[in-house]
This record gives C-alpha cells, structure tokens and sequence, in this order.
C-alpha cells in the first residue's frame, strides 16, 4: 500500500479550535458527539465544579470578550514571505524580525514554537483614548459596545430611561477599555501557549489600563502565577496639576509558578559592582607582597566607590582573606540560637593557641563542622582569644540578589541613546536597553540559551537587550521580534517597522566594533520575514477559479519555493531557524531541514523526474542517517499525472520514509 499524500493544511496545531475539541474528546468522549461539544453532558462529568451559565461570577468581564476569545482559537490563515535582502547574517543567525499584525503572526508562530519561549517581553501601546492600529476588524466599536451594554438600540443611543445610569463620557470611556481589552486577550491567550512551564511574561503598562490588565492577566495565567508588580520610576513630572506620575508597571507572571517551586527556581541577579570589586581585589592582592598593606589598599578602593554610588550590600566586603585575598565580611554570627550539648566545645586560637571565649549558648555548629571551616578559612578571629570569632562571608559566593519590587530608572536616557544610534529622533519613548536586559536576565534564571519573544517591538529594544547580554557572557540567546507595518512620517522609514530593523542592524554593528579581537562569536543577525496571504489560492467563486484550466495550479503564481517551503514549516510546526541544505535537484530545489524534514516544489514532474528525486532523497538521507522520522512535502500539483505521483511516493516508501505531505 502506498503512503497517502496528506495536505498540509489539513493539520491543526495547539490552542486552534479543532486541537481543543480533539483535547476534549479524548479527555471526555461522551461529552462530544459528531464533533460537537454537548455542554449539558460535559457540565455533569465535571460535576460541582461547573457553574451554570447563569452563575455570578469574579471576574473582568466587557462587551465583546466572547469574541475575542474566539480570535485566539482561530488557525492561521496567512504566511510569512522571507525577506533575505533586509536581513543580516541570514544563513547563519537565529534570530528574527517579523513584520505584520502580532495576532496572526502569533497563531502562525503557535505549532513550531509552543511550549519553547523562555520570557515573553512585551511594552503594548497604552490606551491613550486614540484609535489602536490593532483593530482586528472584528472588535467592538463604540456602537458595538454601547448595544452590548443595553446603552443603545435600533434608535440610537439611550440617554433616558431604563439603561441611563450613566454620563455620556463614561459610555464613551468604557467603549475605549472594551476595544482595548479586545485587543490584548485574544494575543495573550495565544502567547500563553507560547511559554515554556517554567517561562514568564513580562508587561508594561500605565496607571490608565493597570487594573483591568492585572485582572485579565489573572484570568489568562492564574492569579495563582501571579509573581509581582514592578513599579519602575522613571522622573518627574514638575508641570503636573496634582501628583508628578513618573512611574510605569511591568506586570509579571509565571506560565506555572508551582512548577518553579518545585523545581526551587529562584529568580536573582548578580549585585551592581560585584565583578569590578572582584577583579580589582585580585589586581591589589597580587601586586602587594604585604598583605596588611593589600587591606589598606584595598579599603581606600571602596571609599573611592561608595562616593560613585556602590550600594552597601557590596562595600560591606571590605577584608582580604589572609590566605587567598578574596573579599569577605565577617558579619556572620557563629553563636548557637538555643543551649545544646554539640555546641559546648572549645576553638582554639591559631596565633596565642588558647580556646577563645565561647558564646554563652556554645557554637552554632558541630565540633566537626568547626574543624572544617577553620580548615578553609571560614572563620575570623580576633587579635587573641579574648575575642569571640565571627563567621567570614565571602563575596564571590554571596555575589547574587534578589530584585527589588521598585526601581528608579530616568527615561530619557533611553531616548538620548536611540538618537545617538540611528542619528535622527525618529521613535518616542523607547524602553531602557539596560533595564529590559536586566530584566530578562533575571526572568531567564541567566539561562545563555534562552529564547525571548517581543510581539509588541517598537523600536527593537528587546532585541537590542538580548545581544547586549549574549556580548557580556558569550551567551546564545535568541530572540523573536514581531512589529506592525504601522506608517510613520519620518524621512527614511516607512513603517515603524522599518525603524526595528534599522535599530537592530546598528545596534549588531555597535556590539560588533566594541568586542576585543578574541571575544567569541555574538550572533548580531536577523532574519526579517513580512505576514502575507497564503500562498495557497483561497477559494472565492471567482470566474478565474471556476474555469478549470485556470485553476488546476492552488499556489499564488509570484510566490517562489523559498516562499512555499516558509509555510510548509509554519503549518507542520518546524522552527524557522532550522539548519537548512539545498540541492539542485530535476530542475528545482530539493531542501533539506536539519535530516528530518525534506522538502521538493518542482512542477510538471514526470515519472521519470520522480524517479530523479525520490533517488536524491534516499542518498541524501543515507550520507547522514538520523533515528528521527524523515518526513517529505512535495507540491501537490507539481506532479504531470497520477502515474507521476504514484511511482513517487511507491519509491519513497519503499526507501523507508515514513510521511508524505503535499502542498
């Protein structure tokens, strides 16, 4: 028997309607019948935990959710077009820019890429009242809401009577959180997919949509993943009629919380200073043979950063272990909390060779544990016995914080620094490259490999932060940018779009130019890709498609193999930085993903062009024979007859490949 050449785009994907009717029905058979759900059925196998549909319930609630939530389930419906000529680095680089609407791109990016972003950043435009470029076509308008709401009927809006409760400035105030939240739920639902069990995501936002985002953040991640609001400060505003309102929110949430506490995944960072303190300890104890004089040397160094503005936190190390000239404090008390018989013991001074005062309750640690740290030097005395010594803590295993939940950070650095970059002020209000590194460092665990998702990108600020962290540690962080072809007016951009990447190339040359000639390879590349139609022609009844001659072909004629073989692995899930092999194989290109997906888009291929390929393919495959399943797409059309089509997939079955798609 031979294998079935199965479409492509009949598969579905995680999260997409079908997938969760699937779920269902595998989870709860009797509740679906002939492929739709019977809620009376599924409300009794779920027991006392279903609610009916006329419970109360806590929650946020506005005109229009239900069809924002569909949004999300819907499966993908376009493309995206490689654009190699915008791109730096493409053959090599793993990162990428997508340019188009994110909650397409996001349903487009759900099979290959759920379950494998690290940290979701994101800096969603505020709602300032103005009309959102993310309009999705299908999202309330005023009326929309207003008619929801029982504000209106086929009249008109109602300023009198039963539905009058209120002014007319909140009618119009509540339709603009309506449009707003319309649009971040159905793009959060489906990033949430996105994250690994132990990622995050990270949003900013503004007094104006704080509160009704938490509570839609709670309803999406789970109040339970809730891990904190940070308020950023970030200056004052002296013009301001009441209060200045300098700060921002990053609201922060775990896609499972439990999952870290389990695993105890604690989020910290590294202290300001700690490797500058470490390195210049060293340089002072190498270079003074007295080592009295190293300390002296040394303390004067500190003095000379707290005026900088080092925190305490790091200053307090202030000692140079006699033995080793690692930085230490001696803060750590070695008296036992409570009298106990393993702590009566005597330590004896290593200089006078007499026991020291022992604390009134005895020592903290065992007799054994005292020989040890004595044995390493983890304990201070005093200039003799008389004093009771304390336990030394050292700087380079203490060099971790935790956050705080409130940090100060002037914004106009940020912008200085942009202009300086792209030499034009030609974007508002960019984030902080440093501080949105920070952050996805510590939301990451410092993970080298992590991959970070932006699908709100602006001026390309996070993807900026993740080659600034791979430039400090050597790291291979990726990151996947996703921006609105939204027209600006400013000379030498089109879109904001076009500023993305225009940031990124230079932000990849500055790093670039900074890096010592040994530094290692920091990837500074993008591949740039625009959201288009499918290209697979959409069945519309139109004259062209009804003459059968005109319709044999289903791909759009502009479209290129490059263009088809981007969609193929959309729509089987495949990352799209997969290593990639061509071949010239029967007059068209035979590519091969990484050994285990093959991929051939050649037309009018005869038995004897079959045969071609289907042997191209089997030594390929042999040259370096992997344990995966090898799967093969061709284009549906591509083949002269059946007979064609036959032959190759008898041969390619016979080769032992296990799937066969078309196109």
């Amino acid at each position: 028997m031979t294998l079935d050449f199965e479409p492509v785009d009949d598969l579905t994907g995680p999260g997409e309607a079908k997938s969760n009717l699937d779920l269902l029905a595998r989870l709860f058979p009797d509740a679906v019948v002939d492929g739709t759900v019977d809620i009376e059925a599924l409300r009794d196998l779920l027991g006392d935990n279903a609610s009916a549909n006329t419970a109360e319930a806590f929650g946020l609630r506005w005109p229009g959710m239900a069809e924002a939530r569909r949004l999300s389930t819907l499966p993908a419906t376009g493309t995206l077009l490689p654009k190699p000529e915008e791109s730096v680095d493409w053959d090599n680089t793993r990162n990428i820019m997508i340019e188009g609407d994110n909650l397409e791109v996001l349903r487009l990016l759900r099979r290959g890429y759920t379950n494998k972003v690290d940290v979701i950043y994101i800096d969603p435009p505020y709602n300032t009242g103005n009309d959102f470029v993310y309009d999705d076509k299908r999202t309330t308008s005023q009326a929309d809401h207003e008619a929801a709401a029982g504000q209106r009927d086929e009249e008109g809006a109602l300023q009198t009577g039963r539905w009058s409760d209120r002014a007319q400035d909140r009618k119009v105030g509540a339709s603009l959180h309506t449009k707003w939240l319309s649009m971040m739920y159905p793009r959060l639902l489906v990033a949430h997919h996105l994250l690994k069990e132990t990622g995050a995501i990270m949003v900013a936002i503004d007094d104006t949509e704080h509160a009704r985002l938490k509570l839609l953040m709670d309803r999406i991640f789970g109040a339970e993943n809730f891990i904190a609001s940070i308020v950023w400060q970030g200056g004052r505003k002296n013009d301001s009629r009441y209060i200045s309102v300098g700060h921002d929110y990053m609201l922060i949430y775990a896609k499972n919380e439990g999952v870290l506490r389990q695993r105890d995944i604690r989020w910290r960072e590294k202290k300001p200073g700690v490797d500058e303190i470490l390195v210049r300890a060293a340089e002072i104890w190498s270079s003074n043979a007295d080592k009295q004089k190293a300390n002296e040397v040394y303390r004067k160094y500190l003095k000379g950063m707290e005026k900088m503005g080092a925190r305490a936190g790091v200053l307090r190390f202030a000692s140079l272990d006699e033995a080793t000239g690692r930085p230490y404090n001696a803060d750590r008390d070695l008296s036992s909390p409570n009298l106990r018989a393993s702590g009566i013991y005597d330590i004896y001074h290593p200089v006078t060779g007499k026991a020291v005062t022992r604390p009134q309750r005895g020592w903290a640690m065992t007799e054994e544990s005292a020989r040890q740290m004595i044995a390493e030097g983890r304990i201070a005395f005093g200039e003799d016995e008389t004093k009771i010594p304390r336990g030394k803590i050292f700087l380079d295993e203490m060099s971790d914080q935790v956050a705080e939940s409130v940090f100060s950070q002037e914004r106009t650095a940020a912008g200085k620094a942009l202009v300086k970059l792209l030499g034009a002020d030609v974007f508002p209000f960019p984030k902080d490259v440093k501080v949105v590194a920070r952050w996805l460092d510590i939301a990451s665990l410092q993970n080298p490999n992590a991959i970070f998702l932006d699908f709100f990108a602006g001026s390309g600020s996070t993807g900026h932060s993740v080659m600034d962290l791979n430039a400090a540690d050597g790291g291979n962080r990726r990151y996947i940018l996703v921006q609105l072809d939204e027209p600006v007016d400013k000379d030498g951009y089109d879109t904001i779009a076009d500023i993305t990447r225009e940031r990124l190339r230079r932000a990849g040359q500055q790093i670039v130019s900074n890096q010592s000639p040994d530094a290692a390879h920091i990837d500074t590349g993008f591949r740039s890709y625009h959201l288009a139609s499918s290209n697979l022609k959409p069945w519309n009844g139109t004259p062209d498609q009804l003459n059968l001659l005109e319709s044999v072909d289903n791909l759009v004629a502009s479209r290129t193999t490059d263009d088809l073989l981007v969609e193929m692995m959309l729509r089987l899930g495949v990352d799209l930085t997969t290593p990639l092999e061509t071949r010239k194989v029967a007059g068209s290109t035979l590519y091969n993903l990484a050994g285990t997906l093959f991929a051939y888009f050649g037309t009018d291929i005869t038995v004897e062009r079959a045969s071609e390929v289907a042997k191209a393919l089997v030594a390929w495959r042999d040259e370096d024979p992997g344990d995966a399943d090898t799967t093969v797409v061709v284009r549906d059309t591509g083949f002269v007859d059946s007979s064609a089509k036959l032959n190759f997939a008898a041969a390619v079955e016979q080769a032992g490949f296990t799937t066969l798609r078309s196109i």
